[in-house]
């Protein structure tokens, strides 16, 4: 059995985890719970039991074998702690330091987990390179991949609960003719797109578009990968929708790359003439749903594609799950 500790414990990602934890069977000895501020004393069903959330700084993490990160960690002691633990850390909230851990996807890029040092580092990537990862695997197996241009839809679920919350209001005060007055986001969401889902460098790239092309052909080893990525905030709340633009170095048969998406176990393909939807296709699934697979109009080295997935369960929490039950295999 291990004994296991959530930092983060009061996020969406965390209530997934812990679900998971439970449908997964996964060896828990004892669970604790840890977060701050307004998130204390708050609980979580584990089991036959509710546990409570306790304060991360002034927990004693040397009892436990395994953390998960569920949130970022705003706290800089806890931070700090949190890089020098003596147990493995699974960090789904970039809570170590950059170059301290090892970016890992079960089934497409294990790494070397027997072969890690002590203790354990993993970096769970980004929920819509998880997505893309997972589709655009298989392909690269049949023909080399060269350039990927991705336009992202996001739910307001990327921004926690807050961000939940804050399109519910939205939508309330709208439907209601009652004046709008935006919080979270800086201006109306509610039934619109906006064309950025974080506040840009100088560049006029976000830091999770940048963060995608780095992880992106981490995961995929083509270290010379050209990724294009725009990440747009969509009005919905669980669930992101990509429509991706794939450039081959040659041409390809479509016929293989149907054949490739339809014998990986974590990819639903759609039938011809058919597309899913993140809320009824994706949302509480742990495959990533694919439709639309097309060659480009003129250019046969042009595939287009349509992808959907649930961002906490599958892009998020599953993987964490995944990661760990990788970890424990491994354990002395």
């Amino acid at each position: 059995m291990v004994d296991i500790a959530i930092v983060g414990a009061a996020s969406l990602e965390a209530e997934a985890l812990v679900e998971l934890l439970q449908e997964r069977d996964f060896p828990v000895g004892a669970l604790h719970l840890l977060d701050s501020g307004d998130a204390l004393g708050q609980s979580l069903a584990f089991g036959q039991r509710n546990l409570r959330i306790r304060d991360a700084a002034a927990f004693d993490f040397s009892g436990v074998q395994l953390v998960f990160v569920a949130a970022t960690v705003a706290d800089a002691a806890v931070r700090e702690t949190l890089n020098r633990l003596a147990c493995d850390v699974i960090d789904l909230a970039g809570a170590l330091e950059p170059g301290a851990s090892v970016c890992v996807l079960p089934g497409v890029r294990e790494g070397s987990v027997a072969q890690m040092p002590v203790p354990r580092r993993v970096r769970c990537p980004g929920t819509v390179a998880v997505a893309l990862a997972t589709a655009l695997a298989p392909l690269t197996r049949r023909a080399t991949l060269r350039r990927v241009v991705v336009t992202a839809c996001l739910p307001v679920s990327v921004r926690g609960r807050g961000g939940v919350k804050e399109l519910a209001r939205q939508t309330a005060e709208l439907l209601n003719a009652r004046p709008l007055e935006p919080r979270l986001f800086d201006r109306q969401v509610a039934f619109n797109l906006l064309a950025q889902a974080e506040t840009p460098d100088e560049q006029g790239h976000a830091p999770a578009e940048r963060r995608l092309s780095g992880e992106l052909a981490e995961l995929l080893e083509l270290p010379r990968l050209s990724v294009s990525a725009t990440f747009v905030q969509a009005p919905v709340f669980f669930g992101e929708s990509l429509s991706v633009s794939l450039q081959f170095e040659h041409p390809v048969e479509l016929a293989l790359l149907h054949e490739a998406l339809e014998a990986t176990q974590d990819v639903e393909l759609s039938e011809a003439g058919d597309y899913p939807t993140a809320v009824g296709d994706a949302l509480g699934q742990d495959v990533i749903c694919v439709g639309r697979l097309r060659s480009g109009v003129a250019d046969p080295c042009e595939v287009n594609l349509w992808i959907v997935s649930d961002n906490v369960r599958k892009g998020a929490a599953l993987n964490a799950v995944l990661s760990g039950e990788l970890l424990i295999k491994h354990y002395p």
